[in-house]
């Protein structure tokens, strides 16, 4: 069982940059793909980055440039890097965990709360 514990949400102004954080515990965090994904009010939740256990990275379309995921294994950590930010990214953000092997995140962080001001 891992838990996820979310951190570095934040207000900012539009161009501005955050960096969110992610932190594992519970189990082997090596074997597990991580992805962060954002729900926005009225909206449905929606994937913004994943990596893989070997480092891979995909990013939806509206993120691509800006955002930045990477995962430091030693730390059990992983991080989502946001720069450029928009009122349009204005969501909570969610940490998820995905066994290998598996399809659907079957671990989520509470989420953090990131506002972007026009």
């Amino acid at each position: 069982q891992v838990q996820l514990v979310e951190s570095g949400g934040d207000l900012v102004q539009a161009g501005g940059s955050l960096r969110l954080s992610c932190a594992a515990s519970g189990g082997t965090f090596s074997s597990y793909a991580m992805g962060w994904f954002r729900q926005a009010p009225g909206k449905q939740r929606e994937l913004v980055a994943g990596i893989t256990v070997r480092g891979t990275t995909n990013y939806a379309d509206s993120v691509k440039g800006r955002f930045t995921i990477s995962r430091d294994n030693a730390k059990n950590t992983v991080a989502l890097q946001m720069n450029s930010l928009k009122p349009e990214d204005t969501a909570v953000y969610y940490c998820a965990a995905r066994r290998i092997g598996t399809i659907e995140y079957n671990y989520w962080g509470q989420g953090t709360q990131v506002t972007v001001s026009s």
